[in-house]
């Protein structure tokens, strides 16, 4: 069964939406990451998102057995991460064990000593297929319209 994110945070766990990224980097990960915090953080765009990636997940899957799959919050910022920085499945799986924000980004706590296995994020992030990727590209595009029509003029 995949969950979008828990509602409930474990110990050590930092909430999404209070996770302190540097602003004024010049850096591609903390500029993704603050947008992916938008996006989570916007409940309607959020939502939009994660129904699309339900469809994702194939259908022969029972919700009722086996082990719980990957949680859909997780596959989107690392496919997102994997997409935008051009990473490859190595690199991917090295930054998601070792990168702190991005590891608080993904829900894990400092004490949190979980390990991505190469074959897993394998597995989950190639469900991102580039016509979902372009229906997701959709929303938040328009996330990012709403956004800059709300800037107000200088002049």
């Amino acid at each position: 069964m995949r969950q979008v994110q828990p509602r409930q945070l474990q110990i050590g766990e930092v909430d999404i939406g209070s996770i302190e990224l540097d602003h004024r980097s010049r850096d591609d990960i903390p500029q993704i990451l603050l947008g992916l915090q938008h996006l989570y953080l916007n409940a309607e765009a959020r939502d939009l998102v994660f129904s699309l990636l339900e469809q994702a997940v194939p259908e022969n899957i029972s919700p009722d057995r086996g082990r719980p799959g990957m949680q859909l919050w997780k596959i989107l910022v690392l496919g997102v991460l994997r997409l935008n920085l051009d990473w490859n499945y190595d690199r991917l799986r090295e930054m998601a064990n070792q990168h702190a924000t991005i590891r608080a980004m993904l829900g894990h706590g400092m004490y949190d000593l979980y390990e991505y296995k190469l074959q897993t994020i394998k597995d989950n992030v190639s469900l991102l297929t580039p016509e979902l990727l372009n229906q997701i590209n959709e929303v938040v595009v328009a996330e990012g319209h709403k956004i800059v029509g709300k800037k107000k003029k200088i002049r």
